[in-house]
């Protein structure tokens, strides 16, 4: 990735909806020629689509968590996701280093629905113990920018 490259990302983490000519005229390039960098991004993964940026907390899902998730025993990175991917509330899942085996991002409507997320996750046969961190704000989320 060169330098206008990173420029048009940044354009599209800005405002997914510009359009080529509106970045071209940013990075000083033809809309064709953004086209055919953007199609070339998204070949090579550097994008990995354009979506909607929604407000948990507008669609009901206000109450989060993270949660230490510790093992039985030595289980794959590939099965623990294979145990996740059901649980609706799980919204992201990260391997991690230090005691525990795993972080799971938990999303809720509310503390009772968090409660049941929470005690369907201890009951997984890979799961020995968990430890809950439940967020009281979120002081800041930002999408990852090129180059910083």
């Amino acid at each position: 990735m060169n330098s206008i490259d990173q420029r048009i990302v940044s354009c599209l983490v800005a405002n997914a909806r510009a359009s080529y000519a509106d970045i071209g005229k940013i990075v000083g390039l033809s809309a064709p020629a953004v086209k055919r960098r953007v199609d070339r991004l998204l070949e090579t993964g550097v994008l990995r689509g354009f979506t909607a940026v929604v407000d948990p907390e507008a669609l009901g899902w206000g109450t989060e968590a993270f949660i230490e998730v510790h093992c039985r025993g030595n289980v794959p990175p590939t099965r623990i996701r294979a145990r996740l991917e059901p649980l609706p509330e799980v919204v992201a899942a990260y391997t991690v280093t230090g005691a525990a085996d795993a972080i799971v991002h938990l999303r809720a409507a509310d503390i009772h629905q968090l409660e049941t997320a929470l005690e369907r996750l201890r009951g997984l046969d890979i799961v020995d113990r968990t430890v809950s961190t439940v967020v009281l704000s979120r002081l800041l989320e930002r999408p990852p920018t090129p180059g910083t």
